[in-house]
């Protein structure tokens, strides 16, 4: 079944695609960086970089107003407490309901923060309760090249997965109320974030298209729905080749297509859990990443990683990029750690600039748009001969909750590429410490002026700071805030958060955490037949 269900989902939406219906509503124009930028494009000589490297493949003007020279600038400081509210803005913790209190919850709560660097924030996030099946799913979504493909798939994605999970009874009963144009059965129940107004029930842009597949599930005939797996792995790439599609099918609606162009062009990494009980999935495609705290019986504590960064410094990804393609550019798949030169992850939603041809962009582009209002750059990378480069299917990582796995962390990049996945995992703990902090071991470091400095400096963060109420906030504090001993440095946070917004891309990326708890007794008494 499966081989036949992966060449169904891949294929199948080519003959069958709706034309969008309804509203929709354009992105505004983000700001260009330089070290920071996934993207990375290049002149018309290829051996020379843009003196302005644009965000996903539009040219922008210079956007800086400093200069190292410029500290002059810098004359604005914010007082602790105004750190924290910069800090907390972007706050939400829930504790999780049982829906049948008969079977308790294997997630206690989850808290989740979001710290933007790009403006807009080019990070996504959700959580939503799959209400016809009894999962519990956290996502989050890095965009790149602006936010339009991350809001996308943070908003469609989790009812691809909730529909695949669904018995043939049920999708027979979407597709009845459908027809007789009575309401649909709830799918999701959102967990709102800060800010994120923008989950409904099904939206009419997107409706088409999701009944569509389910349409085709239940061509299939199966009586249970397809396992979590394959429900996880097929959703990644349905909506992946739906957004692809969708640009390419004749659209009335110009403020549908100028949206669909911006989600198609643009480009977002995704990183997808679900919890059912003990049974937890990790979906990862790019170079978000989930990692599990254990703690064990002994009270050590340490670190489990579900996912793999899927980039140049993944040996498996190379081979596999390699096995899709000829011999004969074994050296140009991969150039300065990017793919094709230009891209750092290797697997993501969007960016039809790596995975359609030549003849299609020019097809697609030829139709009218104001690419230069709604930042297409019109760019095809040097060596680019056997497209498609990129993929959105997803690593799906499979583990069995143990009482000994108390809490998850799921954030994007912006987090890995400055603490890993030990610190990570020791700052949670230090979190939860009602101690707050733990006592440095100076027996692993040399006692130097250095080192006697960050302590000081430590003393006089945990007077200025009050504790953390959010795991997640506690992360991207000292994630921005920390001294190259691993401690907070007031005075650094304090920088970080200053800089203006056509700077602070330069020294830091968006960053975006969700911690889970567990619930250790619920998971025992799985083990002892509760």
């Amino acid at each position: 079944m499966s081989s036949t269900v992966s060449s169904w989902v891949l294929n199948s939406a080519r003959n069958s695609i709706a034309t969008l219906r309804g509203g929709g509503r354009l992105y505004s124009r983000c700001v260009s960086n330089r070290n920071k930028s996934k993207w990375r494009l290049f002149t018309r000589s290829p051996a020379t970089l843009k003196s302005s490297s644009p965000r996903g493949g539009f040219a922008l003007q210079k956007a800086y107003r400093h200069t190292s020279t410029e500290e002059d600038d810098f004359h604005l400081q914010l007082s602790p407490a105004q750190v924290n509210e910069v800090l907390r803005a972007g706050e939400s913790a829930h504790k999780i309901l049982d829906l049948d209190s008969r079977v308790p919850s294997s997630v206690l709560q989850f808290e989740s923060n979001q710290l933007a660097a790009n403006s807009p924030v080019e990070d996504r996030r959700g959580v939503a309760s799959c209400l016809q099946t009894s999962g519990l799913m956290f996502g989050i979504f890095d965009g790149h090249g602006g936010h339009a493909c991350a809001q996308a798939v943070s908003e469609r994605l989790f009812y691809y997965v909730a529909v695949s999970l669904m018995s043939h009874q049920t999708l027979e009963r979407m597709e009845g109320a459908m027809e007789s144009m009575k309401p649909l059965l709830p799918i999701l129940q959102w967990h709102k974030h800060p800010g994120h107004s923008i989950y409904k029930d099904v939206t009419s842009v997107h409706l088409d298209h999701l009944r569509v597949y389910w349409q085709e599930l239940l061509d299939l005939h199966m009586e249970m729905g397809l396992s979590i797996e394959e429900a996880l792995t097929y959703s990644f790439q349905r909506l992946d080749s739906d957004i692809s599609l969708e640009i390419q099918a004749p659209l009335e609606d110009e403020v549908t297509r100028n949206l669909s162009l911006q989600v198609a062009f643009s480009g977002a990494t995704a990183c997808v859990v679900h919890v059912d009980g003990v049974h937890l999935h990790v979906a990862n495609a790019g170079d978000c990443r989930a990692i599990l705290g254990v703690q064990e019986d002994s009270g050590v504590w340490s670190c489990l990683p579900l996912t793999r960064d899927h980039n140049a410094w993944n040996q498996a990804e190379l081979s596999r990029l390699k096995r899709e393609h000829p011999e004969s550019e074994d050296r140009t798949i991969i150039m300065d750690d990017r793919l094709l030169g230009v891209l750092m992850p290797c697997r993501a939603f969007g960016d039809v600039q790596l995975k359609w041809s030549k003849e299609l962009q020019r097809s697609v582009l030829a139709r009218g748009f104001d690419t230069e209002a709604l930042n297409i750059y019109q760019f095809t990378p040097p060596n680019y001969y056997t497209p498609p480069y990129l993929t959105a299917e997803p690593e799906v990582t499979y583990h069995r909750l143990r009482p000994q796995d108390k809490f998850l962390v799921l954030a994007s990049d912006g987090l890995w590429d400055v603490l890993d996945n030990e610190a990570v995992v020791r700052l949670v703990v230090e979190h939860l410490d009602e101690a707050g902090r733990h006592k440095p071991d100076l027996a692993q470091r040399p006692t130097n002026l250095g080192l006697m400095q960050s302590l000081l400096l430590r003393r006089k963060a945990k007077g200025l700071h009050t504790a953390d109420h959010n795991a997640a906030t506690h992360l991207i504090r000292h994630a921005i805030g920390n001294n190259e001993y691993g401690e907070m440095e007031p005075e650094r946070l304090t920088a970080m958060l200053t800089l203006p917004e056509d700077l602070a891309r330069m020294y830091r990326d968006d960053i975006t955490v969700t911690v889970v708890y567990f619930n250790p007794d619920s998971i025992d008494a799985y083990y002892k037949g509760g």
